[in-house]
């Protein structure tokens, strides 16, 4: 656990500092080629187009498994779906080199880290895990595994925000359907172990002078909100949990067309860099700065875009006494100034900002490349906050009477609010309140940002599945889904109307000729035996390699001995295990879904007065679930 936590930070560590030292490269060519326009343009757009491509030329001529996030996946391992090439060190070194090149390309492409960071150590601890049990000779154990895949989705997010607690409670959240609390020490230690790691390593690289919070803030800490505040927190949670139902729905419906569609799916098929060439070309157009970009304040890195916003001074007060001509290169001290523009006010930008990422990041989200979801999602919230936050500033320019005293708004508040309601309602957590106040350091506006979360998660979970669970469905992904339902009529299906009726059953007595028979007609991984074909009563299951070895072994026999003296019977020649578990007919499917998840179940046989009648796979099971959520 200590070696997974202090490994990732220092990959994410290095990553950052590579990918800042990019960044700046491409900062200062653009300022040594002056005025000349068309190399300025030529210059923005070639950059991400060529880092672009190759994050996904080189990410996938590796293996075709990493793209994307990653978290899906990693969610359908944990239900006990073997998914063995997602965890591969080939995996994990085409993800490291292709999400160093997505990071470089910028705000541009408007892309994260959190996602394929969760990945990433996950395939650690895999690779980890295997290394402790080829040293201390254990056997291989499942329950060891899944301790250790759990710790790592809190590790992959506690090392890109240097938050530890928030970043177990995401992985509870997101990860698994039930959690076990003996990983959540684990859990902590690790996260713990590589938060510190990473933020230490900031300090020793003399970015910070001591550890503190990513995105720190200054708000005033003696009073931040008035009550009557509440309400217009509580309305930034309503359009959150909107904006992020509409969200769902366009990416969704969107990753899906670009599946169906002759032309996208042709190049998805077969020229994958091309497709992330054209969709860079352009993203890249429309955020040149000197064009629409200076509207969109793309200047400004993923870091800079989110402390800006978190920036504790009301915006349209400053434009009103400073001067808005944009400097040549970007003010550290005055991030502001990328978002104050005199012809359409730091309300248009803001609410141009939100329109025109709202699609551009839907359509970066299906570029076949490593890229994490979760930052922009973050960034696009704090818009959001922001301009609900200046926009209630506005209104009340003197703050809202409170007690006969007054205090000014604090716009920032909002934006904090707004980060945490939009990712929390995209993602169906509540965790997202806890990271936003361990990534600023700032814990002053807890309870109305809990509250905007809350009423924002409401929406979302009431109409749309959460980003993750959506990008399951689109792939087809082996994983239970949740049975949304909630009509008295879905307690009323049990076991018996969707199991599986034909099972190939084997009596204890069975010959030669009857185990070829069953074992040609099925592939089923394991076959249930019974006392004798007349009574069917259950007594075990035999396994498919067992019954493979059993007919070897008599096939042999045959060859050298009379037929009539090698006639051997199952019980005798193959190893029956007993059955621990089963269903019976009258299983609801609430049950039947509860168990699958809790235990990790892939398929379980049905009985009916001790005699087996079917059996319940996975597909059955998603099956019901699915013609209840959409009935013929």
């Amino acid at each position: 656990m200590f070696a997974l936590g202090v490994i990732m930070a220092l990959i994410s560590f290095t990553m950052d500092f590579t990918v800042s030292r990019m960044l700046n490269a491409h900062s200062w060519l653009q300022q040594q080629l002056g005025d000349n326009m068309l190399l300025r343009y030529l210059s923005w757009i070639v950059y991400p187009i060529a880092l672009v491509a190759f994050s996904t030329g080189f990410a996938q001529s590796i293996t075709p498994h990493s793209g994307g996030s990653g978290i899906p996946e990693l969610k359908t391992i944990l239900t006990g779906v073997i998914l063995e090439e997602y965890l591969t060190i080939k995996n994990f070194g085409a993800k490291v080199v292709g999400l160093t090149c997505t990071l470089a390309a910028g705000s541009t492409m408007f892309l994260g880290k959190v996602g394929p960071f969760v990945h990433l150590s996950s395939m650690i601890a895999a690779y980890l895990g295997r290394m402790r049990s080829s040293v201390t000779g254990d056997y291989e154990n499942k329950s060891k595994e899944h301790e250790m895949l759990v710790a790592a989705a809190a590790v992959g997010v506690s090392t890109v925000f240097g938050a530890p607690i928030s970043g177990v409670l995401f992985s509870i959240e997101v990860m698994s359907s039930h959690f076990a609390i003996r990983n959540y020490w684990r859990g902590f230690f690790a996260a713990t172990c590589g938060a510190f790691m990473f933020r230490l390593l900031a300090v020793f690289n003399s970015e910070q002078v001591t550890i503190s919070a990513v995105f720190k803030t200054n708000f005033k800490i003696s009073f931040p909100f008035d009550l009557p505040e509440t309400f217009f927190f509580m309305i930034l949670g309503v359009i959150c949990g909107a904006v992020g139902c509409a969200y769902l729905f366009c990416q969704r419906w969107l990753l899906g067309y670009v599946r169906r569609n002759r032309f996208t799916s042709m190049l998805l098929a077969n020229d994958k860099p091309v497709y992330s060439a054209l969709v860079a070309l352009l993203v890249a157009s429309i955020t040149f700065p000197e064009s629409l970009g200076q509207f969109l304040a793309s200047r400004l890195s993923m870091k800079e875009l989110l402390t800006s916003l978190f920036d504790n001074r009301t915006w349209w007060v400053l434009s009103q006494n400073a001067s808005l001509e944009r400097p040549s290169v970007v003010d550290p001290n005055n991030l502001w100034l990328e978002w104050a523009n005199p012809q359409i006010t730091v309300f248009g930008t803001l609410l141009f900002f939100i329109v025109m990422k709202f699609w551009m990041f839907i359509l970066a989200t299906t570029l076949p490349m490593p890229a994490g979801y979760f930052m922009p999602v973050f960034v696009y919230g704090a818009s959001i906050g922001r301009l609900v936050g200046e926009t209630v500033s506005y209104i009340f320019p003197n703050g809202i009477s409170s007690g006969g005293v007054l205090n000014p708004i604090i716009p920032g508040g909002y934006a904090l609010a707004g980060a945490a309601a939009y990712s929390g309602s995209v993602t169906h957590t509540l965790s997202t309140a806890l990271l936003a106040f361990e990534a600023t350091g700032q814990i002053a506006h807890i309870l109305p940002v809990i509250l905007s979360v809350l009423v924002a998660n409401a929406i979302t979970q009431k109409f749309q599945p959460s980003f993750y669970d959506g990008t399951i469905i689109v792939k087809k992904l082996p994983y239970l889904p949740r049975i949304r339902s909630r009509q008295i009529n879905s307690y009323k299906v049990n076991t018996e109307t969707f199991m599986n009726t034909d099972v190939k059953a084997l009596s204890t007595d069975a010959n030669f000729e009857d185990v070829f028979r069953v074992i040609t007609s099925s592939e089923d991984p394991e076959f249930p035996v019974v006392e004798n074909t007349e009574s069917h009563v259950l007594v075990g299951k035999v396994k498919r390699s067992q019954l493979i070895h059993f007919l070897e072994t008599h096939e042999s026999q045959q060859q050298t001995q009379s037929k009539t003296s090698c006639e051997g019977k199952l019980e005798d020649g193959c190893e029956i295990e007993p059955i621990t578990f089963q269903l019976s007919t009258w299983t609801s499917l609430h049950e039947a879904h509860h168990l699958f998840e809790l235990l990790s179940l892939q398929h379980v046989f049905v009985t009916k007065s001790g005699k087996i009648v079917g059996n319940v796979t996975r597909k059955e099971l998603r099956k019901a679930i699915e013609d209840l959520a959409n009935p013929k």
